[in-house]
């Protein structure tokens, strides 16, 4: 998400294969790296059904 524009793809695989693996310390080294949480970094980057989706699967802010 970094720069210009969003490479979705990515975004979508990362998220997606790594929900239910190490999703919390992903998010948490995200936090410690961008400081800013990485479901924050998502709602700005993405909108409507696909942001929803996305941010479900994230689950709650750490």
């Amino acid at each position: 998400m970094k720069g210009v524009g969003t490479n979705d793809t990515t975004l979508i695989r990362v998220i997606v294969t790594r929900t239910e693996i190490d999703m919390q310390y992903i998010k948490v080294e995200y936090s410690k790296k961008y400081k800013k949480t990485l479901n924050d970094a998502v709602h700005s980057e993405t909108s409507g059904h696909y942001r929803a989706f996305l941010l479900s699967l994230l689950g709650p802010n750490v």
